[in-house]
């Protein structure tokens, strides 16, 4: 995974204010008729209407997150649906943290 990227993700108000959304979509997305947002993710036209964003400015975000690994995004007949990946995000805070704890090499 490339870590420029994933920092990238996580440098946008925007971005975290999304991943914190979709950290309980059963809460924040209640009104998801379309597929259960716990099980099958949420549709990104509820995720701009959450954060008052455009479709285009709520799918650069998305596309950033996918990429960073932070997000799936499926298809499902013409809506897409968005879920949080919890592993990736973890294992990114676990190397942010070696990373932030390591001992300094000597130059």
């Amino acid at each position: 995974m490339n870590r420029s990227t994933q920092q990238k993700a996580l440098s946008s108000d925007t971005r975290m204010t999304i991943l914190r959304l979709l950290s309980a979509p059963e809460k924040h997305f209640s009104e998801q008729w379309s597929a259960d947002p716990a099980a099958f993710g949420v549709c990104m036209s509820l995720i701009a209407d959450a954060i008052g964003v455009s479709q285009p400015t709520i799918s650069r975000h998305l596309d950033l997150l996918k990429q960073a690994g932070f997000i799936t995004v499926r298809r499902h007949h013409k809506w897409s649906y968005c879920q949080r990946d919890d592993a990736a995000i973890n294992e990114h805070l676990g190397w942010l943290k070696d990373e932030l704890f390591a001992p300094a090499k000597a130059d």
